[in-house]
């Protein structure tokens, strides 16, 4: 294996971050990385206007993140295999051509954000429109499509994506407390399981 993780240009990468050598990212200036993050192969992230990926972070393979605006994903959050993110969109209501390939002013398309708070994970298959919050805690089910917020600790399935349950908040809250115990000095700083 080959890690890009230090090889990239990113703008701040943690420690013990993992980005498998068939990943493309692609403006790394502008992308930063906590610790503990995984980023598999076959992954595709364009930094848009700026990207950050939180700790203890993983990206599946097949995803990708386009659209030219904003994504933040906080601790404990993961996209599983072939979600898709867009953090921007076009004006398909015919007001202008679309496509990357057409030029200013014949295209305007829109550059939005999509954010993920903690502990929020994603199901295979999902697609995220852009100008979305995805609450603290939020599972969203396999194959969902998510284009409004979804609330803190709830679970969201479906087309468009619908609460369906709550999530346990107190227990998954109580593992994070004895993770950070366990890797995290009096200081409050991660210890990495490998320094670079």
């Amino acid at each position: 294996m080959t890690n890009q993780a230090y090889k990239l240009e990113l703008a701040q990468v943690g420690q013990d971050v993992i980005i498998w050598p068939k990943a493309k990212i692609v403006y790394p200036e502008v992308i930063a990385i906590g610790d503990s993050v995984i980023i598999d192969d076959f992954v595709f992230i364009m930094g848009g206007k700026s990207t950050q990926l939180g700790s203890f972070v993983h990206i599946a393979s097949f995803t990708s993140i386009t659209g030219g605006g904003e994504l933040l994903m906080e601790d404990f959050t993961a996209l599983s295999s072939g979600v898709r993110v867009f953090t921007g969109n076009e004006d398909y209501l015919g007001g202008c051509l679309t496509n990357s390939s057409v030029p200013y002013p014949y295209r305007l398309p829109t550059r939005s954000f999509v954010h993920i708070r903690k502990h929020a994970i994603i199901g295979a298959n999902t697609v995220i429109l852009p100008g979305v919050v995805i609450g603290e805690g939020a599972a969203i089910g396999a194959n969902s499509l998510v284009t409004k917020d979804c609330e803190a600790w709830k679970i969201y399935a479906g087309s468009p994506a619908k609460a369906i349950k709550i999530r346990p908040q107190d227990k998954i809250l109580e593992l994070e407390a004895q993770l950070r115990q366990e890797l995290y000095d009096a200081r409050g700083n991660y210890i990495p399981k490998n320094p670079r």
